[in-house]
């Protein structure tokens, strides 16, 4: 009997093992005998989304902040090919709970996030200043907004 339990468990795990290999296009998820990938999609660049609710009447002085310090590091980062591309999206919340800001950078892939530290802390100290430079645009900011949430997703192309 005991070995029917581990004989069915070999087979569900060895099912699930190529279910989860179907859900990815990436090269290296498929064996050598598969002539098509089974993903509907094609995998694209990676995104941080950064969803953001400014304070009452803050909206423009929370724009003009980023106009300074995001867009200066945003735009060197980009030209040092760090990052693909940054959008500030801008719309109305839809209720007092949403964000009224969606902050993007696009990156190139998962691994453009390996080391990033060791490469934007440069260009921050660079465009904007030392640690305390940093802290006080970051207290500056915190006045100006609320960060609701960060997630990464990625982009992805429909077959």
């Amino acid at each position: 009997m005991n070995n029917s339990k581990l004989f069915l468990v070999s087979i569900l795990t060895f099912a699930l093992a190529r279910l989860c290999t179907a859900q990815t296009s990436s090269p290296a998820a498929t064996t050598t005998t598969t002539t098509s990938i089974m993903a509907p999609y094609t995998e694209g660049p990676v995104w941080e989304l950064t969803m953001v609710r400014t304070k009452p009447g803050m909206d423009d002085d929370y724009l003009k902040n980023l106009a300074q310090a995001y867009k200066s590091t945003s735009e060197e980062a980009k030209k040092q090919g760090i990052i693909m591309d940054y959008k500030i999206m801008l719309g109305d919340a839809a209720n007092k709970d949403d964000y009224n800001i969606l902050l993007m950078v696009e990156y190139k892939n998962m691994a453009a996030f390996d080391g990033l530290r060791q490469k934007t802390d440069p260009i921050a100290q660079k465009m904007i200043g030392g640690e305390e430079q940093l802290r006080q645009g970051s207290v500056k900011r915190g006045e100006l907004r609320e960060i609701l949430g960060s997630k990464t997703m990625r982009e992805v192309t429909l077959k």
